[in-house]
């Protein structure tokens, strides 16, 4: 008997050593039971977990019941009758025939036939967590040593949830702290990279690149919303590029849907929920729909489908994190928008400038030149001396060919002919002996284009040649007309997809710092900077003043300047 006992207590300090070690909850609290239940020989054993009053039974774990016998069983008992007991009275309770406790409320249909009792509560950290539940002892009755065994086992129960908890704590603080470093991670992210850069496109593609990284996804989306539309405006991964500038009813797409309501939705079967063609397109499985929204307005929906690895779901996680990442993008977004749009107004107002000079100079030289040539004309028709008509007509004539001569420089300026013809070295040098001839300033002009081979140049692509063009032709304009130069310097050169722009005058200079728009430098920054180029400005009151700019002649960064711009 002694022996016995014994080896019971060595059991268990064992099971208290093993149960400690166990830092998950569930499978502690499963363990506990089977140990209660191997340790007494009961044929039921049950483990009800008390609610945040510890009033009721908020869990109900069983062992002994099999699957059919609980169905019929119905509800899980809330803790009234005789489990209330130990809820109102925490301590151990062990009866010889359960229903004849007066709190007996018997048993619900289904239920099987139960006499012996025993019932330990569960305390941690001296607050009641639980208790522990044995009914049909194989002797018939529960005796003092299992009382006491089960006690023990209580206790070191206690123990280990007050363990397991303290770990599930730090553990969850960790993965909360870690997810928030990932979420600043995600923003620092996005704003180093986006740091300084306004074009539109280049600001979406690093979005939806970086995304699809960020979520291991093996595609990903960026889509605009505009009124009742959404647009695909950047793809990554397997997503082909043809769907960007697909224009779909926000009504009848998931993204539309999430951007009406402001809120993430993850799909698990995003074949059934992606409701238009990047659904055919991808084949994706899974999808995750993140709104973009700047100070309160929706600007589009950033979608990332399938994940890489074990499992293609994205994880409530992933949402957060991709939340985090798209609240940064929002902000990139609005401000490239508005770049843009700015860009677009500025651009405007370039042009309705240059179209008011144009019709200044149509009107006051163009206009007044054909009313003179018309009195000259009217005079001579009046029937003058015959020897006075010749000396009328001969002015006329002068007359017609300064007009004409007028509005062909007009026509040139307007739009050169040699630069739709011939190129643009042809029209530079003919806008410069045009300058040499009208001014008497000198001009120094050099050209070194080394993409010219042979006898046919070829040519560089036509935004690249009006933008010098046009830089060099108002750099010259506004030098003569408000620097009075003696000399100008003009250099364009080429290399490695890139055309040089230099001109430089030596007349009386500005100060940069007071004046930075005028003087036709925001249109001029504005042409090269639609062409995805730079420009600066170097001047000071009294040594001149050099405009220097660099443009890109690829086609493919024109065509990203311009999709920028647009």
């Amino acid at each position: 008997m002694q022996g016995d006992r014994v080896e019971r207590l060595e059991r268990l300090l064992a099971v208290g050593r093993s149960l400690l070690a166990d830092l998950e909850l569930e499978s502690l609290l499963e363990r506990v039971l089977e140990t209660a239940q191997e340790l007494t020989g009961a044929r039921y054993a049950a483990l009800g977990v008390l609610d945040s009053t510890r009033s009721h039974l908020d869990r109900f774990l069983t062992r002994g019941v099999d699957e059919s016998t609980r169905s019929q069983i119905g509800d899980l008992p809330r803790g009234r009758g005789v489990l209330g007991v130990l809820i109102e009275e925490p301590k151990p309770l062990r009866l010889l025939e359960v229903g004849s406790h007066p709190r007996s409320y018997g048993f619900p249909n289904g239920h099987p036939p139960m006499s012996s009792f025993l019932g330990v509560p569960i305390l941690v950290r001296g607050e009641p967590f639980g208790n522990l539940y044995l009914a049909e002892h194989p002797a018939g009755a529960f005796t003092e040593a299992d009382e006491r065994d089960v006690g023990v086992l209580a206790d070191w129960a206690s123990l280990a949830i007050a363990n397991a908890r303290a770990y599930t704590g730090v553990a969850g603080r960790r993965d909360e702290l870690e997810l928030a470093v990932e979420r600043l991670e995600a923003t620092s992210e996005i704003a180093r990279v986006l740091a300084g850069e306004t074009s539109l496109a280049r600001v979406l593609e690093l979005i939806v690149k970086r995304a699809r990284a960020l979520t291991e996804a093996r595609s990903a989306a960026v889509l605009l919303g505009s009124g009742d539309e959404v647009t695909v405006a950047a793809v990554a991964g397997e997503l082909s590029q043809e769907v960007v500038g697909r224009r779909l009813e926000a009504d009848e797409t998931v993204a539309g849907q999430v951007l009406a309501s402001g809120r993430s939705e993850r799909v698990l079967d995003a074949s059934s929920r992606l409701q238009f063609a990047l659904g055919e397109v991808s084949g994706a499985k899974t999808g995750l729909f993140v709104p973009m929204i700047f100070h309160g307005r929706p600007l589009g929906v950033l979608e990332v489908f399938d994940r890489l690895g074990e499992t293609t779901e994205f994880s409530p996680a992933d949402e957060r994190l991709l939340e985090a990442f798209a609240a940064s993008a929002a902000a990139a977004v609005a401000t490239a928008q508005t770049v843009a749009s700015e860009t677009f107004k500025r651009s405007v107002d370039a042009q309705e400038a240059e179209r008011r000079r144009w019709a200044r100079e149509l009107h006051d030289e163009t206009l007044q030149e054909l009313a003179a040539l018309k009195l000259l004309l009217a005079s001579a028709a009046a029937g003058g001396s015959a020897t006075g008509q010749p000396s009328l007509l001969e002015r006329a004539n002068t007359r017609i060919d300064e007009t004409v001569r007028g509005l062909r420089n007009l026509i040139t300026e307007l739009r050169p002919a040699q630069l739709d013809d011939v190129g643009l070295a042809a029209a530079i040098e003919a806008l410069v002996d045009r300058t040499r001839e009208l001014t008497r300033v000198h001009v120094d002009l050099t050209i070194d284009l080394d993409h010219e081979t042979g006898r046919a140049p070829a040519r560089l692509p036509q935004q690249v040649e009006i933008t010098v063009y046009r830089l060099v032709q108002e750099a010259l304009t506004n030098a003569i007309k408000h620097a009075q130069p003696t000399r100008l310097r003009i250099a364009i050169s080429t290399s490695n997809d890139t055309i040089a722009v230099a001109v430089e005058d030596d007349g009386k200079g500005f100060d940069t710092e007071v004046v930075s728009t005028g003087f036709g430098l925001l249109g001029m920054r504005e042409r090269v900077s639609i062409a995805g180029g730079t420009m600066t400005v170097d001047s000071a009151l009294g040594r001149g003043t050099t405009i220097t700019a660099h443009i890109p002649t690829g086609s493919h960064a024109i065509a990203q300047a311009a999709a920028g711009a647009a």
